[in-house]
């Protein structure tokens, strides 16, 4: 076996070498230990192994094989990437292989918590899953040694991996196109195939019009013998073509560049799904083909159906059981079609889509019985550009034709009819502008926001909100189908952002009721925010204050209720925050960051200028800042108060000398505390140097100075937050800086030298007498290739010091949490 003492890396490495010299072993995917990646062929960078690997031999290998399972089912790696042939596991003594096929229905499960840790073996999931897949794991497994008892590599192993561990890649086996990985072998068809097509054509008017590839795809994917089995896709493949027919009735072909040989050779690896129900989930999940900004210009976010029954119960406690006999219900952003199953009462309800290939799939099922509307009830619109109704001249005859039918036409023109119309949405969440473009990392997302009709006849009376596709849907709504119903699911900006505060006073509906669930849970949504179910009439004029609404978790699980306030724009911890503004000594940045829980990450304390906006920090403001810091970052950031704001606060909190030097404690010691003697002098060390055992003279005794009562007021503000005696702590905040005194010291013990990396540090420099701690963390955690600090330290003390004070100061945080609310910087 491998030498027990090795390091789990240098047991990759070396396995790596000695078994999997003929493969790629460099590839990083997610959290997975060790990959094997195929560098040949068709499926150049397909995996054929993933694998969970632990140093010495002394963890139960089926443990390790479903800490790897929990790993990817977190993760939802195998919805991302196509699976392997093999799971594995593997010590520093054997290696053990599990056909994939054999254990992917576990990763199905509907009522399993994936979102537990997978290295926690305690954990009531981990023991669930040990249980369920034990024995599929003894039973279906092969396991190997590495070597044999006289030391040399196993030559049954190396038989394996040469002739067996390959198989179904290359070899003639081909590739089940699945629900779960049509998507995936997508990005595939797109390397190999796309190329050889011919995407574009010329319309009558002359001009280039491009084509979803993704529709050639479902051409090839719902196939059999190279002919379409489906005649209502945009695009039919036909042998050796694929024809296409316009709206007008003109018909397109279109031919491969190399005589089809890429298209052969590519099907020749997989098998198109033969069953019926795969081909009906595949086209009703057509969206999941689209590029993302693409989908969230169109508003193809699929519901998930836990959702759509919830928001339909809703609508029923609000507008009456009855309201699928009494409204009229219209979809104007309708995808597929899946917010309006279980509806039943097929004469009332409409269906519009911005795009013409999902109108043919709704279009599709009505004719076969899978949905509730009808064929006259389907059609394309697009909601933000296109008009309501027919134009016609002053003598009433017919210049052009609106896309909505006559019959929904004449419920939109009644005022009483409009009444019993209810609007039911998912609309898109993209916006014009990001974080990142914010910061110059990223741009604004081109023709998704800034470029339709609604936008540039709205923008003036919603203000800052006009750069989101759903508030502009919204209030077209509110406009131009005044008096309806609205059901819509949206982000509670639309409660709660400063930004909508404009929004708010135009859109002057009252709400009728709603619940909220996880972002997370809609598959083309990004992000840990909550999103609303949202219920209003249009009809009834009140601007919208608070509400209380139902928490439910990823499993349809109630969590109580939660208030949600508006936010005015007066009332924000922003204006309290500049009202502290200073030019006198600096001695740090704080970076000015939008006051809600969303935007804490960028909320940080730095030495120099950045991109973003920063206010000085001085002794004038030290306190108030070190209160705005704490406040902020005390409480950690969740789904639920993702969007929360914070509020300008009462008085009291002037009074309360305890609550400020509670916080300038934490600030001192909090992780987005990230002054740097590398970008000038440190004025953050709370300690002297006898305290810390430091080895030179500090170039700054700011702070200490500043706690201790030596630094002279110039009384610029109302109160006067420069100490006049030496300041006195809490329990709680002593042991915070005890804690760090302890980590501090640490460093400076420490032997340093500038010789090649060695030992148990993460990296070795020069000694540094003003290290803050950030320059500490730096010192022992190091940075990993992509210029990120890493989470931890190969050296065990240190590791240990920085838990306790990282200990230390979460129960300061709880105590100050508290204060956040009494003050009012928070509502309950």
């Amino acid at each position: 076996m491998y030498s027990l003492k090795i390091r789990e890396e240098e047991l990759k490495l070396k396995v790596a070498k000695d078994f999997f010299s003929n493969f790629d072993t460099t590839k990083i995917i997610e959290n997975i230990d060790f990959c094997v990646i195929q560098s040949e062929n068709l499926f150049k960078n397909n995996a054929l192994l993933w694998a969970e690997a632990k140093a010495s031999n002394k963890a139960d290998i089926y443990e390790s094989f479903v800490q790897l399972i929990l790993t990817i089912g977190k993760a939802k790696i195998h919805e991302k990437q196509l699976p392997p042939e093999y799971l594995g596991a593997f010590d520093s003594e054997k290696i053990a292989f599990l056909p994939y096929n054999e254990i992917a229905n576990v990763f199905t499960q509907n009522d399993f918590n994936w979102q537990v840790r997978p290295s926690d073996h305690e954990s009531k999931e981990f023991k669930q899953l040990y249980a369920q897949s034990k024995e599929i794991l003894t039973r279906k497994s092969t396991i190997f040694n590495f070597f044999t008892k006289e030391n040399e590599k196993n030559k049954d192993l190396e038989r394996f991996i040469k002739n067996d561990f390959i198989v179904g890649w290359g070899k003639g086996v081909k590739i089940g196109v699945t629900k779960n990985n049509f998507n995936i072998i997508y990005q595939q068809w797109l390397t190999k195939v796309k190329p050889s097509i011919k995407l574009d054509y010329k319309d009558e008017n002359g001009r280039i019009k491009e084509l979803n590839p993704a529709d050639f795809y479902l051409a090839d994917l719902l196939s059999k013998d190279n002919e379409s089995l489906k005649d209502n896709l945009e695009v039919i493949l036909k042998k050796d073509h694929y024809e296409k027919t316009l709206p007008n009735g003109f018909e397109l072909s279109f031919k491969f560049k190399d005589e089809q040989k890429a298209h052969h050779d590519f099907w020749h690896n997989y098998e198109r799904p033969p069953r019926k129900e795969v081909q009906n989930y595949i086209l009703q999940r057509r969206d999941l083909l689209v590029p993302q900004d693409i989908r969230e210009r169109k508003g193809a976010f699929f519901t998930p159906q836990i959702w759509v029954q919830k928001a339909q119960e809703y609508l029923a406690k609000s507008l009456g059981e009855d309201y699928q006999e009494e409204y009229f219900i219209w979809d104007l952003a309708a995808g597929t079609g899946n917010l309006l199953a279980n509806l039943q009462n097929k004469k009332q309800i409409f269906a519009s889509t911005l795009d013409e290939a999902d109108v043919k799939i709704m279009k599709d099922d009505a004719k076969k019985g899978l949905n509730n509307l009808f064929e006259k009830h389907i059609f394309q619109f697009d909601f933000l550009n296109d008009e309501l109704f027919d134009e016609v001249d002053k003598k009433g005859k017919l210049i052009k034709k609106s896309k909505i039918p006559d019959k929904l036409q004449e419920i939109l023109k009644d005022e009483e009819k409009r009444k019993k119309l209810l609007i039911f949405i998912n609309p898109p969440y993209a916006e014009a502008t990001s974080a990142t473009q914010v910061t110059n990392t990223g741009k604004n997302k081109d023709g998704v926001a800034i470029t339709n009709k609604t936008y540039e006849k709205y923008k003036n009376i919603i203000g800052k909100a006009s750069n989101e596709i759903f508030a502009q849907f919204f209030i077209r709504i509110y406009k131009e189908i005044s008096g309806a119903k609205l059901g819509e699911f949206s982000k509670l900006k639309i409660l709660q952002a400063s930004n909508f505060s404009t929004f708010r006073t135009a859109f002057a509906a009252k709400l009728l009721s709603g619940f909220i669930c996880p972002a997370a849970t809609f598959d083309n949504v990004k992000g840990e925010f909550p999103i609303g179910f949202l219920i209003w009439d249009l009809a009834q004029i009140e601007e919208f204050k608070k509400a209380k609404l139902r928490i439910f978790d990823k499993y349809g699980k109630t969590l109580g209720k939660k208030t949600f306030y508006s936010h005015i724009e007066n009332q924000s911890l922003q204006k309290w925050w500049v009202g502290f503004k200073d030019d006198g000594n600096i001695v740090g940045l704080m970076v000015s960051a939008s006051p809600d829980f969303q935007h804490n990450g960028q909320l940080t304390i730095l030495s120099q200028q950045q991109a973003r906006y920063c206010l000085n920090i001085t002794a004038n403001n030290l306190i108030p800042f070190s209160i705005y810091f704490a406040v902020r970052h005390c409480i950690k950031a969740t789904w639920l108060n993702d969007r929360d704001q914070f509020l300008y606060p009462k008085d009291e909190w002037k009074k309360d000398k305890e609550f400020h030097n509670d916080c300038l404690a934490f600030t001192l010691f909090h992780g987005q505390n990230r002054i740097s003697s590398k970008e000038g002098a440190n004025h953050f060390i709370p300690f002297d140097e006898n305290e810390i055992r430091a080895k030179d003279s500090f170039s700054s005794h700011f702070m200490f100075d500043f706690m201790n009562a030596k630094i002279t007021s110039n009384g610029i503000f109302n109160q006067d937050f420069i100490p006049s005696k030496p300041l006195k702590f809490s329990k709680e905040a002593k042991a915070v800086f005890e804690a760090g005194k302890e980590l501090f010291s640490y460093y400076h013990e420490q032997e340093f030298t500038t010789k090649a990396h060695k030992g148990d540090f993460a990296y070795l420099n020069e000694y540094n007498a003003n290290a803050s701690l950030y320059n500490i963390k730096a010192y022992f955690q190091g940075f990993n290739d992509k210029g990120k600090m890493n989470s931890k330290s190969l050296n065990p003390e240190y590791n240990a010091r920085l838990s306790t004070l990282k200990n230390k100061l979460e129960i300061l945080a709880q105590k100050i949490a508290l204060k956040v609310y009494e003050y009012g910087f928070l509502k309950e």
